[in-house]
Order: structure tokens, then sequence, then C-alpha cells
């Protein structure tokens, strides 16, 4: 099976005074401040690169700089990079969206990919004037995915009455370079699932245990099945590595009671303004007090690390290695790198993932089915 290794663009560094500030505030919720700074998505990027990732992903938040422009600067500052651009259905039209997307691509020799979100918390979707439902966005994401895979992929004048969009005439000038894979779709929902059966290339399931990620994994392909079509499996993995299992464990605890020391400190409140504890709120996941907020987040800190995969590259690299039997064929790699020795670190790590995938000459990789 195919392995694709997945890092990421962010458009402007972690706010921190120093290295070891910035690689724990890694795992503490992003605030809605976020700058663009060119400089730093250009080295991202390149570093990303460098070390032997295949592609990185550009996140979308209501307040945060474009994704496509972002990406775009990426692009443009590497050869072979491909970049997968986090877009919400909802923010534009679908064959608005479409083309900026088969311009990126076009732009990049063929390395630009849409992955599609609903939005995971209601009150920051409302800030972007998306005042539906959850469910409701899920119904119009189907529509949406509908009309955006139509425009990159046909060639003649078409219409559609739909129940959220209604195009006259539509057909984009310019499509992306044929190829496998083109659209993600994640969602943990039946929803969420059905669109990615019908519409996706890629598949990004839950960040679980192995068993319920096998499971996810094993409903994925059921559904792709029944529209006769196939998905590949993205999953993501939060790392916390040092040379050995034990500094690893160490690591991890100093991260714990850091970030929760610094995001909590006076001069850091605007931490508690955040997209994933809007999420955590509504779905009733912090575990504390409403007004909790420095609870709230030591919540989430404690989450996270709790579902990291902790300890020394080689013992990562075989944990990550279950995933892989279990059919996933996209791991992202989410680890601070703020320092050469974070990067040693990652390309140590990177270096393990791709020797324990050596296909066997008589067994090739067969090619994947493009759009």
């Amino acid at each position: 099976m195919e392995l694709d290794l997945r890092g990421g663009v962010r458009a402007a560094p972690v706010p921190g005074a120093t290295a070891e500030e910035r690689q724990v505030l890694r795992y503490v919720p992003d605030p809605r401040e976020r700058d663009a700074d060119p400089e730093h998505i250009a080295r991202t990027a390149r570093e990303n690169e460098q070390d032997g990732l295949d592609s990185s992903l550009v996140v979308q938040s209501s307040s945060w700089p474009d994704p496509w422009l972002v990406a775009g600067w990426a692009l443009a500052a590497t050869q072979h990079l491909r970049i997968a651009v986090a877009h919400r259905v909802g923010t534009t039209s679908p064959t608005v969206a479409a083309r900026s997307l088969a311009t990126l691509d076009r732009l990049s020799g063929g390395r630009a990919a849409a992955h599609l979100i609903v939005g995971s918390s209601d009150v920051d979707v409302a800030r972007d004037g998306d005042l539906l439902d959850k469910e409701t966005r899920y119904r119009r994401a189907g529509e949406y995915v509908e009309i955006f895979r139509r425009t990159l992929t046909g060639r003649q004048d078409f219409d559609h009455d739909g129940e959220f969009y209604t195009v006259r005439g539509a057909r984009s000038g310019l499509v992306p370079k044929p190829r496998a894979e083109l659209l993600s779709f994640g969602g943990s929902s039946p929803a969420g699932l059905d669109i990615a059966a019908r519409h996706a290339e890629v598949y990004a399931v839950p960040t679980l245990p192995l068993t319920a990620t096998r499971r996810h994994i094993a409903q994925a392909r059921a559904a792709a099945a029944a529209h006769g079509r196939s998905l590949r499996i993205w999953r993501h993995v939060t790392v916390v590595t040092a040379a050995t299992d034990e500094e690893a464990e160490a690591r991890a605890r100093r991260i714990r009671h850091e970030a929760v020391r610094l995001a909590t400190d006076p001069l850091a409140q605007h931490r508690l303004d955040a997209v994933q504890l809007d999420r955590d709120r509504e779905r009733g996941r912090t575990g504390t007090a409403p007004d909790d907020d420095p609870g709230q987040l030591s919540a989430y800190v404690g989450r996270t690390l709790a579902a990291a995969y902790v300890g020394s590259p080689a013992t990562v690299a075989a944990r990550i290695g279950l995933l892989r039997t279990s059919g996933v064929g996209i791991v992202q790699l989410d680890m601070p790198v703020e320092t050469e020795q974070d990067r040693a670190l990652r390309r140590d790590l990177i270096t393990r993932l791709r020797a324990a995938y050596i296909p066997s000459p008589r067994r090739a990789t067969p090619a994947r089915r493009g759009w």
C-alpha cells in the first residue's frame, strides 16, 4: 500500500518568546488571532519538502488568513510538495471554489488538492454568516460537493436546481491535471462518510484508538464499494518524541504542565478564545463548569496528549506501522519543529517510516484510479 507522509503549513509561527515555549504551545488550542508571515510560510513549506514529506495541509478557521492564498505562497516556494487546502463548504459558491482549486493546481504544476470540511463549531461558522445547524450543513455539503466536482471534471455547460444552490450554464474554463486524488473529506457522522464515499478520493478518519480506527476504515471502504468506488484513508497523528522512550515520556509530562501554565497566564488569556474550545463546549466535552475556562483548556491539553504517540522515533514508527497495516495510506505527522533537534527527530521518524515501506518487486503498488 502506497505511503503518503503529510505535514502542515501555518500562515505564521506559533506565538512564543522562545523555541521551547513554541514547542509547548503547539499542543494548546490556537487563538483566533493569526498573522500572515510570507517568510514563515515559504520556509516551513521548504522544510517539509526537504525533510521528506510528500504533502502538507493548510487549515481554515473564520478569522485566520485565507487558506487558498497561503497554499499558493507555499506552492510557489517549493518544487515537489503537494498542498491540501482546507475549504469550508458554504463560505463561497461551489463553482467559484472549484475555479480557485483548478487555478492553484495549474499554477503549481498539479500539486494542489482540496480538503472539504463542514466546520466543527456552530459558533465559528456563524462568524462567517453561516447559521445553519450541523445536520443541515452536511446536507448542503452533499449538494455542494456534487457541483464542485462537476465543475472540475465537466467540459460542457450544466444547470443545477437544488435545495441550496441554483446555477445556470456553469462551466470552468480550466480544470486540474487529471490524477488519482483531488478531493478529501472528513467527518465521523454517517452523512460525512456518505459524502466521502460518493465524491472524494480520500477519507480522513477521526483520531481514535486503533480498534475504532479500524472500524471506521471498514465502514468507509464498504460505503465506497457500494458506489463502485474506493477511498484512501488519511489519519492525523499527534507526536511527542525524543531520543529515548523515557525522554519522550518526560517531555510529554513537561509539555502538559507548561502548556496549561503558559496558556492561562494573564498575558495569554486570548488563548481561551479558541475554536477548539468552542467545539468542546458545544459537544459537552470540557468536563468542567461552563465558566471554568482554565479547566476546559487543561482538559483539552490532557486529551490531546492522551491520544498522542509518545516515544522514540523507533517506537512512534512502530505504532504508526499498526495504522498502516489497518489500511491508513496517508499519515499526517503533527509535531513541533522549532529547532534543528526537532527537525532531526522528524527526519529520523520519516526515514524509519520509509524504510518500513519497501514494496516487493513482485507486488508493485497498483496505480490508483484517477477522477
